[in-house]
């Protein structure tokens, strides 16, 4: 994974910071750390839909959103959920912003209750 990031990082850094680097890295390494309970709970909360069908872009989208929300405290998970949808609006097909935010609502909704609320 390392060889992949710093052939991506040699084609985009002169696109981005230092700080949106280490984000991004920070995301991609700890999702794929993650990912086989990432998904489990993707599974979970798709009702009728196995992970393995699921568009692709829809997925990643999803499996970054619920690292975030299950594992970054400075990350509010409405600000994961609205970043996901903004991607799959950007990024999937017609429905897939739809598809995305309800998934990643039921997981926020049953794992996270009450973390963030005031």
């Amino acid at each position: 994974m390392d060889s992949s990031l710093k052939d991506f990082w040699s084609e985009a850094a002169e696109f981005t910071n230092q700080e949106t680097c280490d984000f991004a890295e920070t995301l991609v390494k700890g999702t794929y750390e993650n990912i086989k309970t990432i998904d489990e709970f993707i599974s979970k909360y798709a009702d009728n839909w196995n992970i393995s069908r699921m568009a692709v872009i829809d997925r990643n989208i999803m499996r970054m959103s619920v690292y975030e929300m299950l594992c970054r405290e400075d990350i509010p998970p409405n600000v994961s959920i609205n970043e996901a949808i903004e991607l799959a609006k950007k990024y999937g097909d017609i429905d897939s912003g739809k598809f995305v935010n309800g998934i990643l609502d039921k997981i926020k909704k049953v794992e996270l209750k009450g973390k963030w609320e005031k």
